[in-house]
């Protein structure tokens, strides 16, 4: 297939890549525009390493063509949310409650609890819960991934979370 011209709006930038219509999103972000925070882990969509915000919603990168998300969409990657500068409050968060031990899909993690909090500011437990559940983690720090979303809803936005 031939390379074709796409812009892309990412993390409020506009880029222009030439690429082939069917190119995951995922390598188009990494190799194309140098944006390494979403991870390859799957390849299927499965894990969630490789979540980004498409229109404020959670999606899986590895499995959305480029040639599919070029009509103005608005797509935010994990460096879109904060800077190790500046950490996004909710990347704080997982900082604080120690959310991640090697932490390959903790990008992925607080992508899917954006999107979350984006559509409920006040969730409770067992919707964190089922809004991570598609989502893996290798080293098993879920429950630090479900405190550190909790203490963001309470410190944040002074909700419950219960």
């Amino acid at each position: 297939m031939a390379k074709q011209a796409f812009s892309l709006k990412v993390n409020g930038k506009n880029y222009n890549v030439k690429v082939e219509p069917d190119e995951p999103l995922l390598w188009v972000l990494r190799d194309d525009l140098k944006l390494t925070g979403s991870k390859f882990g799957c390849g299927v969509g499965i894990c969630g390493a490789c979540s980004v915000l498409i229109d404020g919603v959670a999606r899986r990168s590895c499995c959305i063509q480029v040639a599919n998300c070029s009509q103005g969409q608005k797509i935010v990657t994990i460096e879109g949310l904060g800077t190790l500068e500046n950490l996004s409050p909710l990347q704080k968060a997982f900082v604080d409650h120690t959310a991640f031990c090697c932490g390959f899909c903790t990008p992925g993690m607080i992508i899917t609890a954006t999107a979350l909090l984006l559509r409920n500011p006040n969730p409770s437990r067992n919707e964190i819960i089922e809004a991570m559940d598609y989502n893996l983690c290798r080293c098993g720090s879920y429950i630090n991934i479900i405190e550190a979303i909790e203490s963001f809803v309470k410190d944040q936005w002074g909700g419950t979370a219960e």
